[in-house]
């Protein structure tokens, strides 16, 4: 993959500048989206694989004890603000350096992957999706909350293509219209919990939350209200 596709061919200075905001900012989106966390992470267990683990803003959601966490982030300036978070938590935590197209993680080594926020700006999807996938161990759950596109045909659609190229260069590589509940579906997962709901933001309000399983035996009920 050419390495100027990622994060929106940011350079140094714009992932820096990003890394700091996220860092800074990141946990605002608590307001909104903190109930969604708080019932997707309640009963993680084994180890969890997080893609874009940014700055560490889910990490106050997970249990300090009892999990293995290993995190991906292609924004190396991240890294900084992640410990320091995880410092602040006291927290046992893993960086690998790799991207969501293929993830640092042998098949079927992975209980729980964790995205939120992230597959609006992975270079290619659907790929993501399948690495997802075969990290997961049979029954392994991919927890997930994503700005998704609008409905097609409405305005909010078409403000989203309009602004997508500078929203991508300004976001790391954020796509603001981006299908995924149907990227979701295309992959073969034994099933997909959704819910719709949408988040007081301007062009990417609408959002969804979720669990997709893997196919396999699994030890427990999927979890999202």
């Amino acid at each position: 993959m050419n390495s100027a596709q990622l994060c929106g061919g940011a350079g140094p200075l714009r992932l820096r500048i990003f890394a700091w905001f996220m860092a800074r900012f990141g946990m605002k989106t608590d307001k909104y989206l903190g109930h969604y966390k708080a019932n997707l992470f309640s009963n993680l267990s084994g180890t969890v694989l997080e893609i874009g683990s940014g700055a560490g803003a889910n990490l106050h959601y997970f249990p300090s004890t009892g999990i293995k966490w290993i995190g991906v982030d292609p924004n190396p300036f991240m890294k900084p603000h992640l410990l320091k978070e995880a410092h602040r938590l006291d927290m046992k935590i893993e960086l690998r350096d790799g991207i969501a197209e293929a993830l640092p993680a042998a098949d079927e080594s992975v209980d729980f992957v964790i995205g939120t926020l992230v597959l609006c700006s992975v270079v290619n999807q659907k790929r993501a999706l399948q690495e997802v996938a075969r990290v997961l161990k049979p029954g392994g759950k991919f927890l997930f909350i994503e700005h998704v596109a609008a409905r097609r045909g409405s305005w909010l659609h078409g403000m989203q293509r309009l602004v997508k190229p500078l929203w991508r260069r300004m976001g790391d590589g954020c796509h603001p219209d981006r299908e995924t509940r149907t990227a979701l579906e295309s992959i073969g997962f034994a099933s997909i919990e959704i819910q719709e709901f949408e988040a007081p933001l301007p062009v990417v309000s609408p959002h969804i939350a979720g669990t997709a399983v893997k196919r396999g035996p699994s030890p427990s009920e999927d979890v999202i209200e």
